[in-house]
């Protein structure tokens, strides 16, 4: 049988637990956090930054650390007043309790006052200058504020800010600057939603087979038996993970041996913020079935398979993507060459794949190689592609508008490893070189 043993949670797991508790908006500081919870201000402080880290608070110079509200997947894309002040390096004039609010839309406000309140409504956030009357009929209309250009506002503005609890802030910066940084911060987060990550597939810890150390190889045919599975992480009385036990660990082995003595100890371990992708290369490099998710403190949190992990890339695959990324632009460019032998490929360099001289970047040069080669192992029929090395021999300036010829040649090539030699051409002169060792995930 398994044994269970009740785990204390740790002093910063109490915090962690005790902040998440406290109201949306609320401002918390280390002595306040110390002194209700009897720690030490050394471990409130480590604990209230782990607590940023994880998306509860926020702090903003000037004004403090508040509650904030967690953000869902699904609504990334809205950014809170607290997150607005960072990316614009301003300051809190007013409203200080309402920067955990979320803002729907911002407006810029370059017209008359009476056609700007009508695009100003709840939860939008009006971009303006040193226009007293609108800063005061916008949060009348239930929006924030930010003045550009570094101007403060009137007192009683201030006050009708704090009790309307919306904020009201100023940068330096010109409207059209913050505009665009504003814009940048949500197509990031767009992004950033696309990306699937650990927690988004993760098998609930109650859920997910495991073994505890002092169990043993008896046990392991019984929980076979159980589950059908055959690989279990394997944790301390803490519930911390020690190692992974399998079938090759066990077999032959004496059935009153404890897990501890036979299982494979140190194994890799992922978080719930590491992509999906990059736990796909692992298990393809390390050639294991299994990974445990574990958190800051190695607690074992669930477990990642194979089979979860081609689920959620096929997921992947069908989705739309909402942003484009350099990469996806730079891919779009790359075509099957119509002269020379099947294998090579054209790109065309357009202003944006050029660096500040005006000739392709380092950058663009490397996905070129990376995806060429991608597209060539697919029409062989190989599988995915995963970089394990590239050395860059040289690359000549090449001007934006020139027409690359892109000749990949395999040198080596296995069930799971590729070895290959990139070519890169313009009006047949050779202006780039490259070697690459991958992976092969079928």
């Amino acid at each position: 049988m398994e044994k269970r043993v009740k785990v204390l949670a740790t002093k910063h797991e109490q915090i962690i637990k005790h902040i998440d508790s406290l109201p949306i908006g609320e401002k918390i500081s280390v002595r306040q956090i110390a002194k209700t919870l009897n720690v030490s201000e050394g471990t409130a402080y480590r604990a209230i930054k782990d607590a940023e880290n994880k998306g509860y608070v926020s702090t903003i110079a000037r004004v403090g650390t508040i509650r904030i509200e967690r953000k869902k997947k699904e609504n990334i894309e809205k950014l809170t007043f607290a997150e607005i002040v960072k990316i614009i390096d301003g300051q809190v004039l007013g409203g200080k309790a309402g920067l955990h609010k979320t803002l729907t839309k911002f407006v810029i406000g370059a017209m008359k006052l009476d056609a700007m309140m009508r695009y100003t409504g709840a939860g939008n956030l009006l971009i303006i200058g040193n226009r007293t009357q609108a800063h005061e009929e916008a949060l009348k209309a239930g929006a924030a504020v930010l003045i550009t250009g570094g101007f403060e506002t009137e007192e009683h503005v201030k006050k009708l800010a704090d009790n309307l609890e919306l904020p009201i802030l100023s940068t330096s910066y010109d409207t059209f600057t913050v505009a665009t940084m504003i814009n940048r911060a949500i197509y990031d987060q767009l992004i950033k939603k696309e990306i699937i990550l650990v927690e988004d597939i993760l098998t609930n810890t109650d859920q997910a087979a495991k073994m505890n150390v002092k169990e043993t190889v008896d046990d392991w045919y019984r929980m076979k038996k159980e589950t059908n599975h055959t690989r279990f992480p394997v944790v301390d009385r803490n519930g911390k993970v020690q190692g992974v036990v399998t079938g090759k660990d066990v077999i032959g082995q004496n059935s009153e041996l404890t897990i501890d003595k036979v299982m494979t100890k140190n194994p890799l371990t992922v978080g719930r913020k590491t992509s999906v992708a990059s736990v796909a290369h692992m298990l393809i490099w390390e050639g294991i079935e299994v990974i445990p998710v574990v958190d800051d403190y190695m607690k074992f949190e669930g477990i990642i398979s194979r089979q979860d992990v081609l689920k959620a890339l096929q997921m992947i695959q069908r989705q739309p993507q909402v942003g484009e990324t350099i990469d996806d632009t730079v891919s779009k460019q790359i075509e099957v060459s119509d002269q020379g032998s099947k294998g090579n490929f054209t790109f065309e360099v357009t202003p944006q794949m050029t660096n500040q001289f005006g000739t392709i970047s380092y950058g663009v040069f490397t996905t070129i190689v990376t995806e060429s080669t991608n597209r060539m192992f697919r029409q062989m029929k190989k599988g995915e592609v995963a970089v394990e090395s590239m050395s860059i021999y040289f690359i000549k300036p090449v001007q934006m508008d020139s027409v690359l010829e892109v000749k990949p040649m395999v040198l080596e090539s296995g069930r799971k490893f590729g070895k290959v030699d990139v070519e890169v051409y313009h009006n047949q002169d050779l202006v780039g070189k490259a070697m690459m060792m991958c992976r092969l995930i079928g």
